[in-house]
C-alpha cells in the first residue's frame, strides 16, 4: 500500500467491540503504532488494535472532513459500515504489508 495516502479509518478491540475513529497519510505505520501501544491514550488504555475498515482519500482535508463526520456518527451506523465492508470482521492491518 502506498505509504503516503490521507485515508480515515476504524479500529476495534474485538467484533462489536470498543471503536476508535482515526485519521492519517500513513496508514500501516499509524496502526503499527497503535497495536505497539507507542502512543499512550484511548487505544493503549482499551486495547483498540484491529483495523477493521478503511478508506482511501485524495486529500487530507477530505479525509479530516470524513474523520469528523463519522466521529458523529450513532454507533450503529459504525457498525453497519464495518461490516457492510468487513462481514467477518477481520484484521485488515496484514493486507497493508
Amino acid at each position: 500500500m502506498d505509504g503516503r495516502k490521507p485515508c480515515v479509518y476504524m479500529l476495534a478491540s474485538r467484533r462489536n467491540g470498543t471503536l476508535y475513529v482515526g485519521v492519517t497519510s500513513a496508514l500501516a505505520k499509524r496502526i503499527w503504532q497503535h497495536r505497539s501501544d507507542v502512543v499512550e491514550g484511548f487505544t493503549s488504555r482499551y486495547h483498540v488494535h484491529d483495523l477493521v475498515w478503511y478508506e482511501l482519500h485524495e486529500s487530507m482535508e477530505s479525509a479530516i472532513l470524513r474523520e469528523k463526520q463519522l466521529k458523529e456518527w450513532r454507533r450503529a451506523w459504525k457498525l453497519r459500515l464495518i461490516e457492510g465492508e468487513n462481514p467477518e470482521w477481520r484484521d485488515l492491518y496484514p493486507t497493508l504489508l
